[in-house]
């Protein structure tokens, strides 16, 4: 999606300092954390959201949601982490970009 910031950003098109990059997602930091770590999952495939989602997506996501743990023992998070996935307006998504959010450490106001 040519407006999609999210997109661009998957397509080098803005820059950012990637933390894992594969052929179906991207990982960053997130620019407004909510926690001492706050990460974004980001699939490279535009899907709005969860609710947009369809069946034939079932692997890009559970992809997207094996690279959390996997995120989570390369930048050090030995206690556990937190993981978010907000849908819709409503439920708090701000990008129409599916993404997961990984956090962890001391919580800043949400």
């Amino acid at each position: 999606m040519a407006d999609c910031i999210f997109c661009k950003i998957a397509t080098k098109q803005l820059p950012t300092d990637l933390i894992y990059e594969d052929e179906h997602a991207v990982v960053f930091k997130d620019i407004r954390p909510k926690a001492d770590t706050h990460l974004l999952i980001v699939s490279k495939q535009h899907i709005p959201s969860l609710a947009h989602a369809s069946a034939d997506q079932g692997p890009l996501l559970s992809h997207l949601l094996l690279l959390l743990p996997k995120i989570a023992q390369q930048v050090g998070l030995k206690e556990g982490f937190r993981t978010i996935l907000n849908t819709g307006k409503g439920g708090g998504q701000e990008i129409d970009h599916i993404h997961f959010h990984l956090l962890s450490g001391h919580l800043h106001s949400m």
